[in-house]
């Protein structure tokens, strides 16, 4: 068994994926850089065919969970939910460039978690999934990662979030990326919060909890911004 393959069933039995044809999901994890160098086919195609399985999916969820959204407000929403960072940080929480088949140059060179390729490849997982099983496979797989960006906070999400609020003031301080970490959770299944806080320069700069990972990042993203905004 080659090790594109292998990766691509440690990948399926860690995610729980299932495929009729394995075939696809090893298509979906094979970066460009691979097929170069070993010959061979990568994820570009299933990439376009996952980003408009997106698209209508995404569109879709958010006309059904906001009736009273203005088209603007839809539209606001739908490209927050599928822009670059959202879908990387999708692919980074489920550790999807960790199972990208690379090639040697382009591991090197830290692609794995390049944001780029994430997005990439996980478009090109949502194209694998419609061919396999179809459109309702796609959009479980899909809300069941973007959930966040979908609920009641996604006219919110739209705009200049927390989380990219600090890493703007951050960088432009040279500080550096924060870097968010759970430490704690608490609750049954269905009501579940998080406890999370945010470093920046090896320092924790704010904490925060929420009833998701990605709303307790945010609230210690606040957290940060306060304590980072000068006083009179």
């Amino acid at each position: 068994m080659d090790a594109p393959h292998a990766a691509a069933l440690e990948f399926a039995a860690r995610t729980g994926l299932t495929f009729a044809d394995p075939c696809l999901l090893e298509l979906a994890l094979t970066h460009p850089s691979y097929a170069r160098e070993s010959g061979g086919a990568d994820y570009e195609r299933l990439e376009f065919l996952g980003d408009s399985v997106l698209g209508l999916v995404v569109a879709e969820r958010l006309f059904r969970l906001h009736g009273d959204a203005a088209e603007g407000d839809l539209t606001r929403m739908k490209v927050a939910a599928v822009r670059g960072r959202a879908l990387a940080a999708a692919a980074a929480e489920m550790e999807l460039g960790a199972a990208l088949a690379m090639g040697r140059g382009a591991d090197r060179s830290g692609d794995r978690e390049r944001a780029s390729v994430l997005e990439a490849a996980f478009e090109a997982l949502v194209g694998a999934i419609y061919l396999d099983q179809g459109l309702e496979s796609a959009r479980a797989f899909a809300v069941g990662h973007l959930g966040d960006l979908l609920g009641a906070d996604a006219l919110e999400t739209a705009g200049d979030d927390p989380k990219t609020l600090l890493q703007q003031a951050t960088q432009a301080a040279g500080r550096g990326l924060p870097v968010y970490r759970i430490t704690a959770q608490s609750g049954p299944d269905h009501d579940r919060r998080f406890t999370a806080e945010v470093e920046v320069a090896d320092d924790v700069a704010g904490t925060g909890d929420g009833l998701s990972k990605q709303a307790a990042e945010k609230d210690a993203a606040r957290d940060a911004l306060e304590r980072l905004r000068p006083t009179d």
